[in-house]
């Protein structure tokens, strides 16, 4: 009986327990959604109602002009004709700058990982300090290299300055992915007589796709995100979509508009929303499948 009482109290403690951690757990989802929630709100509400009405009071009636205004006709510094052309920019620099670091990362984590030559790990070291370096000790050198190459374009040099950026990060997850890929598998093709190239794209390459989906997560989000990048290189209409966000956000003429300004907040993190809702199961898989072992 003793026993029985035991176990039972143990249970209900076991039970009081859980139900503390899922309280804590609720209480920290709500305050990290609370932004999300009064963003959306607010971006719903015409300025009246805001200036009337109470920060966290739903809208009274479903508007999208705040919308409407932010895509198509808002102002970002001089220029009034909303953030849809800065988005289109940022897609037009975010999908080729990961679409070329992440094959150029595998092809540098395939070589330092199963090709090794003299001088490779310190290569492999030479790469690990430069994840760690800032965004500003870059930009002096990169500056100057984009104007010996006499790159013009905004996009062109954005694109080009983020793959340089992100090779590191891309080449280390592939790299620790693939020491986790046994030799004899790459010697057992070399016998049958398969080569350099043979065996990336088809031995190695096709069973990345966790450490692919990683990549693609985190270089979207590192390069969709960027601003100091996108203020440095590039000017008038070929500028990415955070730093219109920051130009309509921190215009001084006009009435201030809220609404419009949360509408844009939201559009310009759709996209990063979007990739981490569809691929962040991957993105945890890819992870545990070997992305940071090594």
């Amino acid at each position: 009986m003793a026993d029985l009482a035991h176990a039972s109290s143990a249970r209900g403690g076991a039970g009081f327990g859980r139900y503390v951690i899922y309280a804590i757990l609720v209480l920290m989802a709500l305050w990290y959604l609370a932004p999300l929630y009064v963003m959306l709100s607010t971006s719903f509400k015409t300025l009246d109602e805001i200036r009337a009405g109470n920060l966290l009071s739903l809208p009274g009636a479903f508007n999208l002009d705040a919308w409407r205004t932010a895509w198509g006709s808002a102002c970002t510094g001089v220029d009034c004709n909303g953030v849809g052309g800065y988005f289109s920019n940022s897609l037009k620099m975010v999908i080729p700058a990961v679409l070329i670091s992440t094959l150029v990362g595998a092809f540098n984590g395939y070589v330092l990982s199963k090709w090794r030559f003299r001088g490779s790990d310190a290569f492999f070291m030479a790469l690990l300090i430069g994840t760690f370096l800032p965004f500003q000790v870059v930009i002096l050198p990169m500056a100057q290299v984009l104007g010996m190459a006499g790159i013009e374009s905004s996009t062109g040099r954005l694109v080009l300055v983020h793959v340089i950026y992100g090779l590191q990060f891309t080449t280390l997850f592939f790299r620790n992915y693939y020491v986790t890929v046994p030799d004899e598998l790459v010697k057992a093709a070399r016998i049958d007589g398969a080569g350099f190239f043979r065996i990336f794209f088809k031995i190695l390459l096709p069973i990345s796709i966790p450490t692919v989906g990683v990549c693609i997560i985190w270089q979207t989000t590192q390069i969709w995100n960027d601003f100091l990048f996108g203020v440095v290189f590039s000017s008038g209409e070929g500028q990415p979509m955070t730093v219109a966000l920051n130009n309509l956000v921190n215009t001084s003429t006009g009435v201030k508009q809220y609404n419009v300004d949360m509408a844009a907040a939201i559009i310009a993190a759709l996209p990063t929303l979007f990739v981490y809702v569809v691929g962040g199961k991957y993105f945890v898989r890819g992870l545990t499948a070997g992305a940071v072992k090594g």
